[in-house]
């Protein structure tokens, strides 16, 4: 089964909502333009209920089927980035700064047309739980919605997502069972010394020599510390020591990412650089004070989920472009803190070539849409049939 005609007919309009809140991006929990736009949206289209105010501007919708059956999570982030957009197009972002660089505007455009679908048609026996989402970019909104709830008050069975790939081959769609993308930790480390003239370094405690030595073994740490099976990435993307060239800083700052696919590996990456911090500090006469924040754990696809998810993608795109069995990525999702209360998957959706995400010239690929609204429905639809 291919696209949805009834999809098809309405993908205009599908892209009119997604290149209108492409116009109007916003950040974080902060969302309250956009989601009036998908309030008002549901609300013409005819959904039975509409809870919003979750994590301050999440909606969750419900939409019931011809009889009774378990409830299906189908989620979609909407924040943007804060970003100067580049892309040239007549609708661009009118808020200088911000811009939906990672796809979000079109992650709710398909959720909206499954959406609209689903309360057409009613072709399923149970509820689908469309669980529009804030601030996965910036401050883990799905957490947030979990932690008030929405799993159990929804009585959501199975969760589901859906993100967009310009790195992936148009129409293709990309799974993985298990770790499907990475947990993400953040640290800071601050190793002080004693201040002096850059002529009388003896006279001083000079904490640079100590900062260049941790950078080196910190980097040391995936390949001489980890299997090379296992995967995990350390990235220093911050340094700063002093200010003039005759001056030896008192204190000097290193920080970073670490991403890993494994818990075991994420607790031996955090043990590990803060006895490196500790250890280069001690060699050259410093202290390290360490920062160490853990951030989205690993997006963790259920298996048997997995199969389900790559089966329904299977009918809408055709077997031969769906890859059941992708690479994890190293990014990270705080979808993945729903995946933690409910078995369920996530999924990349190929736009084909273009501006990654995160770049100033990123715009998200309207002809996608309903290829991602059919997904989700025929998720819906094959998890809650009407014969049951």
């Amino acid at each position: 089964m291919p696209v949805i005609n009834r999809i098809a007919e309405f993908e205009p309009e599908l892209r009119a909502w997604r290149r209108h809140l492409h116009t109007i991006p916003e950040l974080d929990f902060d969302l309250h333009e956009t989601a009036a736009f998908v309030e008002a949206r549901l609300k013409e289209i005819g959904v039975d209920e509409i809870h919003t105010g979750i994590a301050k501007t999440g909606i969750v919708a419900l939409i019931r089927g011809q009889g009774d059956g378990p409830a299906i999570g189908l989620r979609a982030d909407m924040d943007a980035l804060p970003i100067e957009e580049a892309t040239g197009v007549d609708y661009a972002s009118k808020y200088p700064g911000r811009m939906h660089a990672c796809g979000h505007d079109g992650h709710t455009a398909i959720l909206l047309g499954a959406a609209r679908y689903l309360a057409e048609t009613r072709n399923f026996a149970g509820t689908a739980a469309l669980i529009f989402q804030p601030s996965e970019e910036m401050s883990g909104g799905g957490q947030v919605m979990c932690q008030e709830g929405i799993m159990d008050r929804f009585a959501i069975a199975k969760v589901f997502s859906i993100h967009n790939a310009p790195d992936i081959d148009f129409g293709r769609i990309h799974v993985r069972p298990g770790p499907m993308l990475a947990a993400a930790d953040e640290f800071r480390i601050t190793i002080k010394g004693k201040g002096g003239h850059a002529a009388m370094p003896h006279m001083a405690v000079d904490p640079v020599p100590a900062l260049l030595q941790l950078g080196q073994a910190l980097q040391a740490i995936p390949a001489r510390r980890l299997s090379p099976l296992a995967s995990a990435v350390v990235s220093l993307t911050m340094l700063r020591a002093g200010e003039v060239t005759n001056v030896i800083p008192e204190e000097v700052m290193l920080a970073g990412t670490v991403r890993s696919l494994d818990p075991e590996v994420r607790e031996r990456m955090e043990r590990d650089i803060r006895d490196a911090a500790q250890a280069c500090a001690a060699a050259h006469r410093c202290q390290a004070e360490i920062a160490y924040v853990r951030g989205y754990p690993v997006t963790m696809n259920d298996v048997a989920e997995t199969d389900f998810a790559a089966e329904v993608a299977e009918e809408v795109v055709g077997a031969e472009r769906v890859n059941a069995a992708c690479d994890p990525e190293l990014g990270s999702e705080d979808f993945s803190y729903m995946l933690e209360e409910r078995p369920g998957a996530y999924v990349m959706l190929g736009t084909g070539p273009g501006a990654q995400c995160h770049n100033p010239e990123f715009n998200y690929n309207d002809d996608a849409t309903p290829i991602g609204a059919s997904w989700f429905v025929r998720l819906v639809e094959r998890a809650l049939p009407l014969s049951r």
